[in-house]
C-alpha cells in the first residue's frame, strides 16, 4: 500500500498533476473545467473550514445532495481533516435523514438546496447534536447555524495551512474514512465502518482490473452516498483520469452525447432499459430496417461468440461485421456518446443475454459484485478476459469460497472495520479469520470466475420444497417489451406467482393501436386485453425457466415500484418484504383455488 490515507493519495495526485483536468461540471446549460490545483484549493478550504467549525478527528459530517463535484470537493475535505464522511441519499425521506445524522453522531451537515434543507428543517427539533448546516445552492436567508456555501469556505481563512496538513498527515490507514449506511432491503439500515485503508486498497486492486487510461473521461451518475460512486472516483484519480457529474438521473443521455465518455459505471436497470428501448424502436420502424437491424445484430453475435472464445474472424464475416458497424450498429455505440471503450455493471445482477447483446452491438459490459461491507467491490470481469453471466475473477489481495451452503465468502482489506454501534451484527458478518458473509449464492469455476445465483436471504423454497432463485425468474421476465418491474412470490406456496408492473413507454403505444389510447395506468392494469398480453408474455419467458421456476398467476400493479413509495432502495433494489406486506391481499387471492 503506497498511501495510508485518501489524503495522502489526493495531496500527491493533486500536486503532481495540478494543471490536468479532474472534473467537469455543468451549470447554467455550460460546461466548466476543473483542474487538480483548484481542485486542491477548495479541498483545502474545505478542510480548514470545518477545522473552524471545531471538527475533530474522527466526527462525523453528513452530506444530503445529489451526485455533483461539491460532494467529491467535501468528501475529500472531510478526510484531510480526520473527519468521517456520512452520505445520506438525496431521495431519503426526512425521518430517514434524521435517523442516520443521529446515529452517526453527526454535528455538521452539508446540503444541496433549500429543499433539501426542508428536510432538515422539518426534523431539527429531533437533531440535539446537530449544530451547522451548510446549503450548497441557493440559500436565501442564513442565520447562525445555517451558511451558504461561499460563506463555510470563509470560515477557514484564519487556519494556517500548517495546521490543516498536520491534521491530514495524522490520519493513518485504520481511521474512518466514511461510515456508509446500508440502502435497508431489510430492517433498519447499518453503518458500515470503511478505513481510510479499505479505500486506498479497493481503488488500487479495482485499478489493477480495468483497462483505463490517463485521457479516459467517465460520466458520473450514480449517487455518492454509495461507495461505489465513489469507488469509481476513487480510482480515476489514482491515473488521473477525469470525471464529468451528469445533471441529475433525467439528463445521462444528453450528458453522454456532450462529455462522449470513454467509461461509465451504472446499475443493470439503466442498460436493461437502454435494451428494450433499442429493440422497441426497432421494430417500430418495422419493415427493411427491421431486417437491417437483425441481419446486422445477428451478425454481431457471429462475430462476439468468436471474440468470446478468443478465436480470429474470418475474412467474410469481418467484412460483413465492418458493413453492420456502419450502417446500423455504430449508432448504438453513438447512444453512449460514440467514445465508450466499455461499461461496468454493479449493484445486482445483469441478465445474461442483455450483456450478450450489447457485445454483439460493439458495446462491452464489465459486470462485477461488491457489497457495502467489502467496499463495494470484490470481484469483476476483464476487457480481454469475460464471461457472461458470471461477475467475474477477484480483484488482486482478494479472496473468494463458497461456503457448505453455497454462500459467498470474500476476505481482503477491503472488508469494512465493522458496523458502527453494533458488534452483534459485526460478528454476524465477519468471523474469526477475517471472512465476510456476503448473503449472496453462487458458484466458482475451474478459472475462478464466479456466478450470483441469488441472495441466501431471499430464495423461495416451496411447499414441494425446491429452492428457487427469485432473482434468476424476474431477470428473465424484465426483458419483455411491456414489462417493467417483476417481484416473484411463493415462499412455502405450490407454485411461483409475481407481482408485475407495466412498462409504460412500451405499453401506451400497443394500448392505441388496441382500443385503449385513453386509458389510464389503473385501467389498463385491469384490462382484459393488457392481462391477455402479460398472460403471453409470461408464458413466452417461461421457456427459459424451470417449471417449478414459472410463473403460474400474476398481479398487474399499476404503478412502478418506488422509492418514494419506500418500495425500492435508494440503488433501486427491491424491498421484498416491504412489498409483501403491501400486497399482501393481492399475492393470496393468486393462491385461491
Amino acid at each position: 500500500m503506497d498511501h495510508q490515507s485518501i489524503y495522502q493519495l489526493f495531496q500527491e495526485v493533486s500536486t503532481v498533476n495540478g494543471a490536468k483536468l479532474a472534473f467537469q461540471y455543468k451549470k447554467d446549460g455550460n460546461w466548466f473545467d476543473v483542474t487538480w490545483s483548484e481542485a486542491r484549493d477548495t479541498v483545502g478550504r474545505v478542510a480548514k473550514s470545518l477545522m473552524a467549525l471545531n471538527v475533530a478527528k474522527g466526527d462525523r459530517v453528513c452530506i444530503l445532495s445529489g451526485t455533483r463535484l461539491e460532494w467529491s470537493l467535501c468528501d475529500f475535505g472531510i478526510v484531510s481533516c480526520g473527519a468521517v464522511t456520512v452520505g445520506i441519499y438525496h431521495s431519503s425521506l426526512p425521518a430517514d435523514c434524521a435517523y442516520i445524522i443521529n446515529h452517526s453522531d453527526a454535528e455538521v451537515i452539508f446540503v444541496e438546496n433549500p429543499e433539501q434543507l426542508g428536510k432538515i428543517l422539518e426534523v431539527r427539533d429531533e437533531l440535539p447534536k446537530l449544530r451547522q448546516i451548510v446549503v450548497y445552492d441557493g440559500l436565501t436567508e442564513a442565520d447562525q447555524d445555517i451558511l451558504s456555501w461561499e460563506d463555510f469556505l470563509d470560515k477557514g481563512a484564519d487556519v494556517p495551512d500548517e495546521k490543516a496538513a498536520q491534521r491530514g498527515e495524522e490520519v493513518g490507514s485504520e481511521d474512518l474514512a466514511s461510515i456508509v449506511y446500508t440502502s435497508g432491503t431489510t430492517g433498519v439500515p447499518k453503518g458500515a465502518m470503511i478505513t481510510n485503508g479499505n479505500l486506498v486498497f479497493t481503488s488500487a486492486s479495482v485499478v489493477d482490473c480495468l483497462s483505463l487510461q490517463p485521457h479516459f473521461v467517465t460520466l458520473l451518475f450514480l449517487p455518492l452516498a454509495h461507495v461505489f460512486a465513489r469507488l469509481i472516483a476513487y480510482a480515476c484519480m489514482r491515473y488521473p483520469a477525469p470525471v464529468a457529474f451528469a445533471e441529475d438521473f433525467t439528463t445521462i443521455a444528453a450528458n453522454m452525447k456532450e462529455i462522449q465518455p470513454h467509461f461509465m459505471a451504472s446499475v443493470p436497470r439503466v442498460y436493461e432499459k437502454a435494451s428494450d428501448k433499442i429493440l422497441s424502436g426497432a421494430e417500430e420502424a418495422g419493415g427493411l430496417k427491421l431486417a437491417l437491424f437483425n441481419w446486422a445484430v445477428g451478425v454481431g453475435r457471429r462475430v462476439s461468440e468468436l471474440q468470446q472464445r478468443k478465436q480470429s474472424i474470418p475474412g467474410g464475416l469481418a467484412f460483413q461485421h465492418k458493413i453492420a458497424h456502419k450502417l446500423v450498429l455504430h449508432k448504438i455505440g453513438d447512444a453512449f456518446g460514440g467514445r465508450l471503450e466499455w461499461a461496468i455493471s454493479g449493484a445486482a445482477p445483469l441478465n445474461k443475454a442483455i450483456g450478450e447483446f450489447f457485445h454483439a452491438c460493439g458495446v462491452t459490459i464489465l459486470e462485477g459484485i461488491g457489497m457495502t461491507e467489502n467496499t463495494s467491490f470484490s470481484h469483476i470481469n476483464r476487457y480481454d478476459n469475460n464471461k457472461f453471466g458470471t461477475v467475474g475473477q477477484p480483484g488482486p489481495g482478494i479472496e473468494a469460497r463458497i461456503a457448505e451452503d453455497g454462500e459467498v465468502l470474500t476476505r481482503g482489506d477491503n472488508t469494512m472495520k465493522g458496523y458502527f454501534k453494533n458488534e452483534e451484527a459485526t460478528a454476524e458478518t465477519i468471523d474469526g479469520d477475517g471472512w465476510l458473509y456476503t448473503g449472496d449464492i453462487g458458484e466458482i469455476d475451474n478459472e475462478g470466475f464466479l456466478r450470483i445465483t441469488d441472495r441466501k436471504k431471499d430464495l423461495i423454497i416451496t411447499a414441494g420444497g425446491k429452492n428457487v432463485a427469485p432473482q434468476r425468474i424476474e431477470q428473465v421476465m424484465r426483458t419483455s417489451h411491456y414489462i417493467a418491474q417483476v417481484v416473484a412470490c411463493g415462499d412455502r406456496k405450490k407454485f411461483i406467482s409475481a407481482l408485475v408492473t407495466l412498462d409504460q413507454d412500451n405499453i401506451q403505444p400497443w394500448a392505441a393501436e388496441n382500443g385503449l389510447e385513453a386509458a389510464s395506468p389503473e385501467e389498463l392494469a385491469a384490462d382484459p386485453k393488457v392481462r391477455a398480453l402479460i398472460e403471453k408474455e409470461i408464458e413466452e419467458k417461461n421457456r427459459q425457466l424451470a417449471s417449478y421456476e414459472s410463473i403460474k398467476k400474476f398481479h398487474i400493479v399499476p404503478h412502478d415500484f418506488s422509492i418514494e413509495a419506500g418500495e425500492l432502495t435508494p440503488t433501486l433494489k427491491i424491498k421484498r418484504k416491504v412489498i409483501f406486506q403491501k400486497y399482501n391481499d393481492q399475492i393470496e387471492t393468486l393462491y385461491d383455488v
